[in-house]
């Protein structure tokens, strides 16, 4: 007799194929596999309740959530001299795509350099200046390598992707191309080369924390030029790879000779 989608005696796969991220078939023959350096394993833990449902998220409202959560794990688990990095893509402001911007400032939408942040109806206001000597020491690892164009710069950071970025590209729009030329290069006449969306949150968090912390970015378009990206697949794809590139560069020359 055949079987239905639905008949116990067809075996159905272990992993849905859209969660399938490896190609080795001994992993289900293992009794236990043990991931060693997070200390976890498959049969003293239950993986898929802990970590399958885990999704990425975007802007100030998640970063913040994983940050508080991280901050106090360093603190549980008496961790010392921690550096944290954002590193990630952004929107160039004059530079050409694929240059790599290490924040000195994230600054909001009228170019002040805090983060605001609304306490039970009270506005608290946090410095969001970057930790200069991890700036510099990252700026040095670029020139070393010579891999691609480095730059320290100012980090406008918005809570939106469309209107707060001056996009045209959005559902609304309710101001004109010359509005959004006239904004981008206020912009850049204030410091400002690149645009993305976490970087205010956690420069503060850095700060209030005394976590070291530094912003790598790499600029995918030059906003000035437009508002969407029309780079290849493969050429997006090595972009990403640079701030990766970067800060492995300064973690190698860091502790490697400790």
């Amino acid at each position: 007799m055949a079987c239905s989608n639905k008949d116990p005696c067809r075996k159905e796969p272990t992993c849905p194929p859209n969660c399938s991220y490896v190609s080795n078939p001994y992993l289900e023959t293992m009794e236990e596999d043990v991931l060693y350096h997070f200390d976890l394993g498959t049969k003293t833990h239950n993986l898929h309740a802990m970590f399958g449902d885990v999704k990425h998220g975007m802007g100030i409202p998640s970063i913040s959530i994983m940050l508080h959560e991280l901050i106090k794990l360093l603190y549980h688990a008496k961790c010392t001299d921690v550096i944290a990095f954002r590193i990630g893509t952004s929107g160039g402001i004059g530079l050409h795509p694929g240059t790599v911007v290490i924040s000195k400032v994230s600054v909001d939408a009228c170019f002040q350099p805090h983060f605001e942040q609304n306490v039970m109806g009270t506005i608290k206001l946090y410095s969001t200046e970057l930790n200069e000597g991890l700036v510099q020491e990252l700026l040095t690892c670029s020139k070393e390598t010579n891999q691609f164009d480095t730059i320290i710069g100012t980090t406008l950071c918005t809570s939106d992707f469309y209107e707060g970025q001056a996009r045209l590209d959005g559902a609304f729009c309710n101001y004109t191309y010359e509005d959004k030329m006239k904004y981008l290069k206020r912009a850049y006449d204030a410091g400002v080369r690149n645009i993305e969306m976490e970087s205010s949150i956690f420069a503060a968090m850095c700060n209030r924390s005394g976590l070291p912390g530094a912003v790598v970015c790499v600029t995918l378009l030059d906003r000035l030029q437009g508002d969407q990206i029309e780079s290849s697949h493969e050429v997006l794809a090595e972009y990403q790879e640079r701030p990766q590139k970067l800060v492995g560069c300064y973690i190698k020359k860091k502790f490697c000779k400790m």
